[in-house]
C-alpha cells in the first residue's frame, strides 16, 4: 500500500524561527477597465486532461511555512496537494471518525476586519479538530492601523500565536502582516482577493466529478475578489473558464493578464466578456457571488439597476452543460439566483461551505510524524486515496 501523507503548510510550529517563513509579497496592481476580451490559449489533448498528479512526501516541503496570501504564489503542484491533503484529512476525520490533532498546544490568532460566518466557523472549529485553539480578534478588539499600527499588531501576534488569519479590507494589510509577523499568515480574504474561497470550490468539484481539468466553469456576476482568486486558480490547474459581468465590473486587468499568460501554459481556454448566456453555454460549472460585498451599501441601489439580467435561473442555463452545477461562497441574495437553483439538486453550496474547513485546515497541519505518516491504519484506501485531476 501506498503511504498516506497527510502534509502541511506550516512549517513544525513548535520550531518557527524568523528565517524558517517564506515571504512572497504581491506588489499592488493598479484597476483597469476594459472592453470584451476573449482569448483562448487551448491546447490540451485528451490524455493531458487525463493527466494525474500523485502527491508525493517530498514536495510537500515546499508548503512549509508558507504565507497563504494569493494563488498566483504557487505552483499547481502545490495547489494539487493542498486538494489532496483536504480530501484525505476530510476522510479521516469525518468519513472514519480518526482522531488526528497535530496542533495541541498551538493557537491562530483570527483577526477580522471583516464580519464572517464561514471564515470564522472553519478556523475556529477546523484548528479545535486539529487540537489546537484560536483566539477571535473583531474589529472592535483590534484596531489595525487606527489605535495600532499594523506593525505592531504583526509583532505583538508573532509573540503570542502560532499563526495568523487575517480577514481585512486591503490586500495591503495583509501583505504588510505578512512582512512584519514572524509567523506564517493566512488571507481569509482581502478587498483584491480570497484564495481559500477558491480551494474550497476545487475541493467540491473535484469531489463531485472526480477530476478539475477538463471542467469549464462560467463565472456570472460582478469581478471581484473571488473572481480573482478563480482566475488564477482556473489558469493554475488548467480549467476552462467563461467570465461574464456587467459592462464596468470586470475583474482587475493585472489580474487578467497574469491569468492569461499562466493559462497559456497549462492550456486553459479563458474567455471574457458581458454576456452571461453566452459564459454559461455548455459549462459544466456555474458560479455566482453576491453583488453587493460588505462595504459597498451605498452602492446597492446602483449595483442591482446595473446587475439586472445577471440573475442565475433556468432560462439563462437552457444551453449550460447537460449535467451542471452551482456553486455560491455566500451569503445569497435572492437577486443573484432563483430558490428552485440555489436548493435545488444541481447545487453544491452547503458541500462548499464545509469544505472551506478542511481546505483551511491543511494551511493550519503541521508537520506529522514519521508513523503517522507510515500508518497503514489510516481512513483512505487505494481507491480513496485518489489523485487530483
Amino acid at each position: 500500500m501506498r503511504s498516506v501523507v497527510t502534509l502541511c503548510m506550516l512549517k513544525r510550529l513548535s520550531e518557527s524561527l524568523p528565517n524558517s517563513t517564506t515571504r512572497v509579497v504581491m506588489k499592488d496592481s493598479g484597476v483597469a477597465r476594459f472592453g470584451v476580451f476573449s482569448a483562448s490559449t487551448n491546447t490540451a489533448t485528451k490524455s493531458d486532461l487525463m493527466e494525474t498528479v500523485e502527491p508525493d512526501k517530498g514536495h510537500a516541503h515546499s508548503l512549509v511555512g508558507r504565507d497563504f496570501l494569493s494563488l498566483n504564489h504557487f505552483k499547481s503542484e502545490d495547489i494539487k496537494q493542498f486538494l489532496w491533503t483536504a480530501k484525505d484529512l476530510k476522510t479521516r476525520i469525518k468519513d472514519n471518525g480518526e482522531i488526528f490533532q497535530p496542533l495541541v498546544g498551538k493557537s491562530a490568532a483570527l483577526v477580522f476586519q471583516k464580519r464572517s460566518t464561514r471564515t470564522r466557523l472553519s478556523a475556529e472549529m477546523g484548528m479545535t479538530k486539529l487540537g489546537g485553539s484560536a483566539c477571535f480578534l473583531g474589529p472592535d478588539d483590534i484596531h489595525l492601523g487606527v489605535n495600532e499600527s499594523v506593525k505592531d499588531s504583526a509583532r505583538v501576534l508573532t509573540s503570542m500565536a502560532d499563526v495568523i488569519v487575517a480577514r481585512v479590507h486591503g490586500q495591503e494589510v495583509l501583505d504588510e502582516l505578512a512582512n512584519e509577523a514572524r509567523i506564517p499568515v493566512i488571507s481569509g480574504l482581502s478587498d483584491f482577493l480570497h484564495p481559500l474561497q477558491i480551494l474550497a470550490d476545487f475541493m467540491t468539484l473535484q469531489e463531485h466529478f472526480g477530476y478539475l481539468r477538463g471542467l469549464k466553469i462560467a463565472w456570472i456576476g460582478d469581478g471581484n475578489n473571488v473572481l480573482h482568486s478563480l482566475l488564477y486558480g482556473c489558469a493554475k490547474i488548467g480549467i476552462d473558464l467563461n467570465v461574464a459581468t456587467p459592462a464596468g465590473y470586470e475583474p482587475d486587468a493585472t489580474v487578467t493578464n497574469d491569468a492569461l499568460k499562466l493559462a497559456g501554459k497549462t492550456g486553459a481556454s479563458f474567455r471574457i466578456g458581458n454576456d452571461p448566456r453566452q459564459a454559461a453555454y455548455r459549462a459544466d460549472v456555474i458560479v455566482t457571488d453576491t453583488w453587493v460585498s460588505l462595504g459597498q451599501e451605498q452602492e446597492k441601489q446602483k449595483r442591482l439597476k446595473d446587475f439586472a439580467g445577471f440573475q442565475i435561473n433556468r432560462k439563462m442555463l437552457k444551453e449550460a452543460g447537460g449535467s451542471w452545477v452551482f456553486l455560491h461562497c455566500l451569503p445569497r441574495k435572492k437577486e443573484e439566483v432563483t430558490d428552485d437553483i440555489f436548493y435545488g439538486e444541481e447545487s453544491l453550496v452547503w458541500q462548499e461551505a464545509e469544505n472551506r474547513m478542511w481546505t483551511l485546515m491543511v494551511s493550519f497541519s503541521c508537520d506529522v510524524r514519521q508513523n503517522d505518516i507510515q500508518d497503514n491504519r489510516s481512513s483512505c484506501n487505494q481507491d480513496q486515496r485518489r489523485t487530483i485531476t
